[in-house]
């Protein structure tokens, strides 16, 4: 398993409302290129997002979805990119104080080929990939809730 951490300088609830937007998928995403669909009962278990991965013209069509939630703490997903394999990815989310939070994304490996490539090995691009996702998640929560603050909404 791998697992990345960022302090991000928004609530946890913030954060979660992007986790929560199934077309914000690609902008976060290392990877994810287009969103061709979300279903319309996501975020729910079993909720998909109809994604393609790559750069044009080599993309992976595939899907994403929700194995498990846990409103605005975590969320859990069965992410698909045959024929490569199916990873689970877990966000987590840690209240540091009331404007800031720790996020912990973890990946894994389940099914198909990538699963038989050492941790060691699956590390090495997994980690990168991972902080930037991580950084590009941080962004959108900060950017949502620093526009919400100087609109004088509660954000």
């Amino acid at each position: 398993m791998v697992q990345v951490t960022r302090t991000i300088h928004a609530p946890v609830e913030e954060v979660f409302a992007v986790l929560a937007d199934g077309w914000s998928y690609a902008s976060w995403v290392v990877g994810a290129s287009h969103i061709r669909g979300v279903d319309d009962t996501w975020p729910e278990v079993g909720a998909r997002i109809h994604h393609s991965v790559g750069p044009w013209p080599c993309t992976i069509q595939d899907t994403t979805a929700i194995r498990a939630i846990d409103p605005p703490h975590s969320i859990e997903l069965d992410a698909r990119l045959w024929p490569i394999g199916a990873a689970v990815v877990r966000v987590e989310l840690r209240a540091i104080d009331p404007t800031s939070c720790e996020a912990v994304m973890t990946e894994r490996a389940v099914r198909g080929p990538s699963r038989l490539v050492p941790h060691a090995v699956q590390s090495l691009p997994l980690v990168p990939r991972n902080r930037e996702s991580l950084s590009r998640l941080a962004d959108l929560a900060e950017g949502g809730y620093r526009g919400a603050r100087a609109e004088g909404r509660d954000a």
